[in-house]
């Protein structure tokens, strides 16, 4: 298993979901290779705003995908607290069953 295939196992439970839940529509990829690169900006986002409990907006939900013991880059981090300070949600998933954990917690997703 790579972080490639845990990131398409993510997006095709993501897509298989859709009709009951469209705003997993708006997941997705960012493309971070080849002449796109922006170093440290998280791999995927879902630009769906939430409401906490507390009544604080969140704007979306970025999460990092990671495989096997790669932890987050400088420049990773660097994204990931600027991201939490302007109000995002952030993740670090080594799975792609720990992303979706996530995601259903961010979207209040009632689980069969």
């Amino acid at each position: 298993m790579s972080e490639h295939q845990e990131q398409v196992k993510l997006f095709n439970w993501a897509r298989s979901l859709e009709t009951r839940h469209p705003q997993l529509k708006w997941m997705f990829s960012i493309a971070n290779g080849g002449h796109r690169h922006k170093k440290g900006v998280h791999d995927i986002l879902l630009p769906v705003i939430r409401e906490t409990y507390e009544g604080k907006m969140l704007p979306g939900l970025f999460i990092e995908m990671k495989f096997g013991k790669n932890g987050l880059t400088k420049e990773q981090r660097e994204f990931k607290k600027a991201m939490d300070a302007e109000g995002y949600q952030t993740a670090t998933c080594f799975t792609w069953e720990i992303a979706r954990d996530v995601i259903i917690d961010y979207l209040g997703i009632e689980t069969e």
